[in-house]
């Protein structure tokens, strides 16, 4: 049925032919709008709803990722488009102007609709892939974002290629020559998807990654990545944002390696005052026995000092002239024993208490191990308490750590020398 044929029934009731060209162009678009609107609420009730239920009752990972993005309801929308696609071939002359305008309009529906649909695929398999991955193994948002982008222009150019009627690939040897204005208007654009690349192809850095850069204030997990931007959730629970090409062009910490490891590592010092360092005489060695877990060192030292110090020439005169064991090294021995003995110490990794060189605050006695728990408080706390029973065990073996001193120093000293003051 054909507009002109109506318009002739119409005229044929002595209705003016201005109007019946204007009623049957009315009463051809409600019918067939009122067949799409049908046709359309037919299929989302009974397949689209069907399919719906189908996904959720199978629980699959990528069902609830485009239920999420609305892909079924957009891919349902091309079932109207095609009923008006087909209407305009069926009712129009294809010479006529009606004919060309509408069906212009119709195949820029379906342009936009193309996008809609592939907008929400991409976004859909983003989130299947984080879901599939936990989070944490890929990061494949710079590719869909980079797509995404791909396909706007496309849209954008197959849009003006309908309403012009130039042939798209015309229109793209067109833009071929305005490179060098798109690549400055998609500059920052162009930096992130190629840092994107750089980034998952050698796997930098991951959606879950606790990173460290400070010139952006970062130091936190990363929570998404796309080609513009990566954000950072802090651990004081504020959000940075990096620009992707920065990571690739700039330096930064990337923790994951301690975190995938069996430890983290402690590195602290003590620092010992150098003047309460001494050769232990024995009234000392027979106190520190009384520990338990030195008694098999001192009696393997002392075993091995009285048959060094046995040998001739006689040794005994002079100190200096033979083996002594000293304060600082005892209580090095005794920091190494405790900290084989304590349970929360990965015993596997590697593993120091050794001396660095002597300052002028003291000599520091540095211990270098990894603890095997590497969740942050829970490493604190036993960093802490290794820490804790190391400095309350110093004046054990006659050893005084090395503090600057404080107001209360002084008010003491001063104290002390007009007591002295007095007695005199």
């Amino acid at each position: 049925m054909k507009i002109e044929w109506l318009a002739d029934q119409l005229i044929a009731f002595e209705i003016p032919q201005v109007a019946a060209h204007i009623i049957s162009l009315l009463i051809l678009t409600g019918i067939v709008t009122l067949v799409a609107a049908v046709t359309t609420a037919v299929v989302r009730k009974t397949l689209l709803r069907f399919v719906t239920q189908w996904i959720e009752k199978k629980r699959f990972r990528w069902g609830e990722p485009l239920l999420h993005t609305n892909f079924f309801p957009r891919v349902s929308l091309l079932i109207p488009l095609t009923i008006f696609a087909l209407a305009i071939d069926a009712f129009f002359a294809k010479d006529s102007t009606i004919y060309i305008l509408t069906y212009r309009m119709v195949m820029t529906g379906f342009v936009l609709l193309s996008i809609l649909i592939a907008t929400s695929l991409l976004t859909s398999i983003k989130e299947i892939d984080l879901l599939t991955n936990h989070s944490r193994k890929s990061a494949i948002q710079g590719y869909t974002d980079a797509l995404k982008i791909t396909i706007y222009v496309m849209g954008i150019i197959f849009t003006i290629s309908i309403f012009t009627g130039r042939s798209p690939w015309g229109i793209l040897s067109v833009l071929g020559g305005l490179t060098a204005v798109l690549l400055l208007i998609f500059k920052d654009s162009i930096l992130g998807l190629v840092a994107s690349l750089q980034l998952n192809a050698s796997d930098m850095i991951r959606i879950g990654d606790w990173i460290e850069m400070d010139q952006y204030g970062a130091n936190g997990d990363v929570t998404s990545m796309s080609i513009h931007t990566v954000k950072v959730q802090n651990f004081d629970k504020t959000i940075s944002t990096i620009p992707t090409y920065s990571l690739v062009s700039s330096s930064f910490t990337n923790w994951r390696g301690m975190l995938e490891s069996q430890g983290r590592r402690i590195k602290r010092s003590l620092l010992v005052d150098i003047t309460s360092i001494r050769f232990c005489d024995e009234k000392l060695l027979e106190k520190l026995r009384h520990i338990e877990i030195l008694q098999e060192y001192l009696s393997q030292k002392e075993h091995d000092i009285i048959a060094y110090n046995s040998a001739p020439p006689d040794t005994s005169e002079n100190v200096l002239n033979g083996r002594r064991q000293t304060n600082i090294g005892v209580f090095r021995a005794y920091a190494t024993a405790y900290l084989r003995n304590n349970p929360n110490i990965n015993q596997d990794m590697t593993f120091m208490v050794r001396q660095l060189a002597p300052t002028e605050h003291g000599l520091p006695l540095e211990i270098y191990v990894f603890s095997k728990d590497q969740i942050w408080v829970n490493y604190e706390a036993i960093q802490a308490d290794v820490f804790d029973h190391l400095l309350a065990a110093i004046p054990e073996f006659d050893l005084r750590l090395f503090q600057e001193p404080s107001g209360h120093d002084f008010q003491r000293l001063h104290f002390v020398n007009q007591q002295s003051t007095t007695e005199s």
